[in-house]
């Protein structure tokens, strides 16, 4: 059995579980979630915890307990707290601006970027150089972080470009003569 899935999931107050035709689903205070359930893994639902188990004579039940396990407190963690990604933009003249919806960057290219954000995801920009992407379900937030920062990645000689603000950079050394 996996490590991972040996601990349960722990349920805070105000979040409510519901498993029903292969699907969990999860809300909480911020919101509804829904995973389909992996065949290969049983969930128990206790009221204060969910424990997740493999499905005994599975070829895969263990690896999969504990990946079940991870994507559930991912959701409870999401509903309850929320999930949310900063990035930072280095260079002269590069500049985000948040518009409802909408993420305008200016990054040194002959026209405006306009980055349209999917259902449920909140940008905002509390400075010119900065992003703060919010969301309840981690893997679009941080698909939506990659994606804006595939714009323009940092490039490794100056480090100019869109970067996770915990990212580090390393710069290369130009060529001598």
């Amino acid at each position: 059995m996996s490590r991972v899935a040996k601990y349960p999931v722990e349920l805070p107050k105000g979040v409510e579980v519901s498993i029903a035709g292969g699907e969990i689903s999860v809300k909480g205070p911020l919101g509804t979630l829904k995973q389909p359930l992996l065949p290969s893994v049983t969930i128990e639902n206790d009221g204060q915890a969910l424990q997740v188990k493999a499905v005994e004579g599975t070829v895969n039940g263990g690896a999969m307990s504990g990946t079940q396990r991870a994507l559930l407190n991912n959701m409870v963690t999401g509903v309850t707290k929320g999930f949310e990604r900063k990035l930072t933009l280095i260079g002269v003249g590069y500049r985000a601006q948040a518009q409802g919806d909408k993420l305008n960057l200016s990054l040194g290219f002959s026209h405006p970027v306009v980055h349209e954000m999917p259902e449920g995801i909140k940008v905002e920009t509390p400075t010119q150089t900065e992003i703060i992407i919010k969301g309840i379900n981690k893997q679009v937030v941080g698909q939506v972080a990659a994606d804006v920062r595939a714009y323009r990645s940092p490039e490794p000689y100056k480090g100019k470009g869109v970067r996770y603000s915990d990212e580090t950079v390393v710069i290369k050394e130009t060529k001598k003569k």
